[in-house]
């Protein structure tokens, strides 16, 4: 029945891409146009077919759907935490999509305040999020932002939570984020291109002022930066960002001066990374100055903020990587990362004692998390592990006494911690290197080559999969499948070096972990070819097309979630939301030797006739980060080259952009079509 149904087949109109000397045919570069009715027919035709080749498992996918759903707490509230003297919460309602946000005076026992009920705002959306929420220091208004397209552009509004009336004050096209100044009238914000939606302007709003009338306080002049505004946890200074992948920058104000200038804190130097903290008069600094490729946390008066005034007071460390600091009156937390693994070190100022909070195993994460209170004895952090649900947990660092605050509850009566396994195992790359995997399963689960295994992996910007507890894996673990986190090179899991080993001239390094560490796991025995699966999103999903190109024939198959895969036609185009700012990771193929680096791994420059895994990509008509023509193009191109009969779906969401459905439970809709994806391949049915 199945081979009746006929994919798609896109129209093919060359068009010659000449770029130092190369030429390249790009038979579906007419797709780079969301206005073209042909487009949008061709994506629905693509739809059509995944619809009509997945028929068989709708009834599966609303059956996962509800047990994913089922084990999440509807009604859930987050844990409280204080900020100038108000108590702020966070819950959901039973049956209902988005949150409500609330606050408390003083106590806890004290009436509740409303403060949005989303629920309410994105009806008639078929996309709402609302975002950057910030209280006025008087606490008697908050701005907030709201995007309805999924483009990460957001209209920022005024909320009076006196009268509850919402200011006729209205900025569009910004970031969603802003800043009081300590006058309580004063907003600081950042806006973006309309067309590369990079912010990068900083401007300064009046309280009853048309935002036609706001002042530029910024721009960033670079197109490799981004640039974005906040205050210091001390309250005493506004402070505008400037960051690139390789380069910061930073200008300071006192909150109390709205209408001062910004001083630069130290002029930007490429290659030097740097984060500021104020103390007691002191900026604290974290940074890779004088190559501390795992970064020192230094020190220096406010008066006197270049770098030639800095002074160490963590030196540079080869074996640990300095993530974070946290600082409060008496001590300084100091977020690390030793072979792969969180941890968090307490630090009296008065060097009176120092201590690592204890963890107790391999697969776990742990992260230091809402701590706006200056002066307290109590640090509040998050643990979880593969087997373990989410904790938040206050720690007293006086008495080093624990409170878990709240444990994730798995509304499934067969859950059982206890019944699941994690360990951390290291395959060998072909250069020699180890590479770490994070792996769970659940006990019984046979480890003789038949097993299914779900591998994912992202690898890029640094950006480090942790190992984490998700109530939605159970649905894969408790039928018999086992999750492997492969830590490639590309992300920070073993420090800066990790990262700088798989980015630029490096790159193809994330490929190849990844394909080592598939052909370990087969080695091992812990799966087989005929029974592993690959999944990565995003930089991620570039991942995916670059192993299926290299290696087809190691996966059964393959998730590719808004994948970036046409690299090199993207990375030429500046005027693409990203481009500029991604040279630094990718390189700049405007130079040959990265042009033709690029065009080594580029999947959808790399799709040739052979076999391909079973595939399913999936994509937002609205994605700003990754556009959609890019895997509309790349599946269009493997129907026409790849020589099997395997599975080859395309689903776009017309509605949604990079981050998927906004609504609480709707993503779990595309989660489960992933998975039956999944399921279905094994024969698992149930």
């Amino acid at each position: 029945m199945k081979k009746e149904i006929l994919p798609p087949k896109a129209k093919k109109t060359p068009k010659t891409l000449e770029f130092h000397g190369d030429v390249r045919i790009d038979n579906y570069y007419w797709m780079n146009n969301r206005d073209n009715p042909e487009v949008i027919e061709y994506l629905n035709k693509e739809n059509e077919y995944n619809q009509k080749m997945t028929a068989h498992t709708g009834d599966f996918q609303k059956r996962l759907f509800e047990e994913m759903k089922g084990r999440i707490k509807e009604d859930d509230e987050s844990v409280p935490y204080k900020l100038n003297g108000y108590w702020y919460l966070t819950r959901f309602e039973t049956g209902k999509d988005y949150p409500v946000y609330s606050r408390k005076k003083r106590e806890l026992e004290a009436p509740e305040e409303l403060l949005f009920d989303v629920n309410e705002m994105a009806d008639g959306f078929e996309y709402y999020s609302l975002g950057g929420l910030n209280v006025s220091p008087d606490n008697k208004m908050v701005a907030f932002g709201v995007d309805t397209l999924s483009r990460r552009k957001y209209t920022i509004q005024i909320k009076d939570l006196q009268t509850g009336e919402i200011y006729p004050d209205k900025i569009e096209n910004a970031t969603g984020g802003s800043t009081w100044a300590a006058d309580n009238k004063t907003l600081f914000y950042s806006k973006k291109d309309e067309q590369t939606l990079r912010s990068y302007r900083i401007y300064k709003h009046i309280l009853g002022t048309d935002s036609s009338e706001d002042e530029l306080v910024f721009e960033e002049e670079d197109e490799t930066f981004n640039t974005y505004v906040y205050k210091s946890k001390s309250k005493e200074y506004i402070i505008i960002g400037s960051h690139s992948t390789l380069t910061t920058e930073y200008r300071i104000l006192k909150a109390d001066n709205p209408s001062g200038e910004f001083k630069v804190f130290q002029p930007r130097e490429r290659g030097m990374e740097y984060s500021i903290a104020h103390y007691d008069g002191d900026f604290y600094v974290m940074t890779n100055k004088d190559k501390a490729t795992n970064f020192r946390l230094m020190k220096t008066p406010v008066e006197k903020t270049t770098q030639e005034n800095w002074v160490d007071v963590i030196p540079h460390r080869e074996d640990y990587l300095l993530e974070d600091v946290d600082i409060f009156k008496k001590y300084l937390v100091v977020s690390e990362r030793h072979n792969g693994l969180n941890k968090i070190k307490v630090m009296r100022w008065d060097n009176s004692e120092e201590y690592y909070i204890p963890f107790d195993n391999e697969t776990y994460t742990a992260f230091t998390s809402i701590n706006p209170s200056f002066d307290t004895d109590i640090l509040r952090f998050t643990y979880n592990s593969m087997t373990t649900p989410t904790s938040v947990v206050d720690f007293n660092m006086e008495t080093r006494e624990k409170t878990v605050l709240k444990e994730q509850e798995v509304l499934d009566e067969n859950f059982d911690k206890n019944n699941y396994l994690s360990e951390r195992i290291w395959a060998t790359a072909k250069d020699g290197t180890k590479i770490p995997v994070s792996l769970v399963y659940k006990k019984g689960t046979k480890l003789d080559g038949k097993s299914p295994l779900l591998q994912y992996a992202y690898g890029s910007y640094g950006s480090t999969i942790d190992p984490y507890f998700s109530t939605v894996r159970l649905s894969l673990l408790d039928r018999g499948f086992i999750y492997a986190i492969a830590h490639i090179r590309g992300g920070e899991y073993l420090g800066r070096n990790w990262y700088e080993d798989g980015k630029l001239f490096n790159k193809m390094n994330t490929f190849t972990d990844y394909i080592d560490v598939s052909e370990y796991l087969i080695q091992q025995k812990y799966t087989s070819a005929a029974h592993l699966y690959a999944m990565g999103g995003s930089a991620g999903g570039l991942l995916m097309g670059a192993v299926i190109n290299m290696s087809p024939q190691l996966y059964n198959g393959v998730i590719s979630a808004v994948p970036f895969v046409d690299v090199v036609t993207t990375m030429l185009d500046d005027s693409i939301p990203l481009t500029t700012g991604e040279y630094d990771e990718w390189g700049n193929p405007n130079n040959k030797d990265y042009y033709e680096y690029m065009m080594q791994y580029s999947p959808y420059d790399n799709v040739v006739r052979q076999e391909y895994p079973n595939m399913l990509v999936t994509t937002g008509l609205h994605d700003s980060q990754v556009q959609y023509w890019e895997p509309a193009k790349w599946i269009a191109k493997l129907r026409e080259l790849k020589t099997d009969t395997n599975l080859l779906l395309f689903h776009t969401n017309m509605d949604a952009g990079h981050g998927g459905a906004s609504g609480r439970f709707e993503a779990l809709k595309e989660v489960a079509e992933e998975y039956a994806f999944l399921l279905d391949l094994e024969g698992i049915d149930h």
